[in-house]
């Protein structure tokens, strides 16, 4: 062979391992590799997770279709020091530069969390653990822990009252510390100078008002219009020193919360959420009150009210009457209908 042909042969195979190297390098960067059912998927990367665990989790939960060029790409990006938790919503049709620039970014979407009216701590955690990565029970953990609840001012009882029913802006891994510290700011931010004030007028501390305003809703948890004649009465109880005598707080007490019907033998029982044998607020809330049963407690209505009882039609409103004799009356056709439509317990 002439030198010059030759010399022609060797570039133009230089040439062309040039470009095949150049379209294979091209393929692994910049070719789609994230072939999704749908249009996106949520992928969780846990805290203090390593880069061994992220390749293996989109292999197995099917993100990735190559794993070998996610992790050439992964690899030259300098991507397993840079792993970062969270959550991240990956776009099908992605290709690797992409994944590995938002995992690598840590540009991770934020959730929703939304906090119900739950009866217990262990309930509220147990919905709170759906949405973040700590668990429930370090949640319990620290909701139990009287030293941590000091922190805060509260004790292990009162603590429940500092978290409101709401829905908030969170990262995916939070833990259960960040999350009460958050929830701390929420609670000083809703207890304004107004609702301080308010509270204070009425001689109740801000537990004692969310304490107040959680039996308030049990009592009337559909017509939130009632609700301040609710607080109202209770409230003209509390001054005048007698005892509440609420239903809602029995069942807290038993926890049963199937019972629809109170009899006289629920009234014995020995706890103080029996606002039957005990004067005064329980020592917690009987549930997590929204935040129109707190202003409902604050802005209660005036009146002489002191009795109350659910109407006989069912309508989900309330008797009220501020002699006990109308309250018997009124007690007994409700009972009669109770009767009638065979509900016992």
């Amino acid at each position: 062979m002439k030198p010059k042909k030759f010399i022609l042969t060797i570039v133009a195979l230089g040439v062309l391992i040039g470009a095949y190297m150049s379209w294979d390098y091209y393929q692994r960067i910049f070719a789609p590799n994230v072939v999704l059912d749908d249009s996106s998927k949520e992928f969780f990367i846990p805290s203090n997770a390593e880069y061994s665990y992220v390749i293996r989790s989109l292999i197995s939960k099917g993100v990735i279709s190559d794993s070998a060029s996610f992790d050439w790409v992964a690899q030259r990006k300098n991507y397993p020091d840079l792993v970062k938790a969270g959550r991240y919503l990956i776009l099908d049709g992605m290709n690797n530069n992409q994944l590995v620039n938002l995992l690598r970014s840590g540009d991770q979407k934020s959730i929703q969390l939304i906090i119900r009216s739950v009866r217990t701590k262990s309930e509220l955690a147990s919905n709170i653990s759906r949405y973040i990565e700590a668990d429930s029970a370090s949640l319990i953990s620290l909701l139990t822990n009287d030293a941590f609840c000091a922190q805060y001012g509260f004790n292990t009882t009162t603590i429940f009252t500092m978290f409101l029913p709401n829905t908030y802006e969170f990262y995916w891994n939070t833990t259960a510390e960040e999350f009460v510290v958050r929830m701390a700011r929420e609670y000083k931010r809703f207890w304004n100078e107004d609702r301080v004030a308010k509270a204070k007028a009425l001689n109740l501390s801000q537990s004692e008002v969310t304490t107040l305003a959680s039996i308030v809703q049990s009592e009337q948890a559909a017509k939130k219009d009632e609700r301040p004649i609710v607080a109202g009465l209770y409230l003209n109880r509390l001054r005048k020193g007698m005892r509440l005598e609420s239903d809602p707080t029995l069942i807290h007490a038993i926890g049963d919360f199937t019972i629809k019907r109170v009899l006289n033998i629920h009234k014995e029982i020995n706890s103080p959420y029996n606002t039957y044998r005990n004067a005064g607020l329980p020592p917690g809330p009987i549930l997590l009150p929204e935040i129109e049963s707190i202003d409902a407690v604050l802005n209660a209505s005036t009146h002489n009210y002191l009795f109350m009882c659910a109407k006989e039609d069912f309508s989900g409103y309330h008797n009220f009457s501020s002699s006990y004799r109308e309250h018997v009356n009124n007690a007994k056709r409700y009972q009669r209908e109770l009767n009638r439509r065979k509900i016992y317990k």
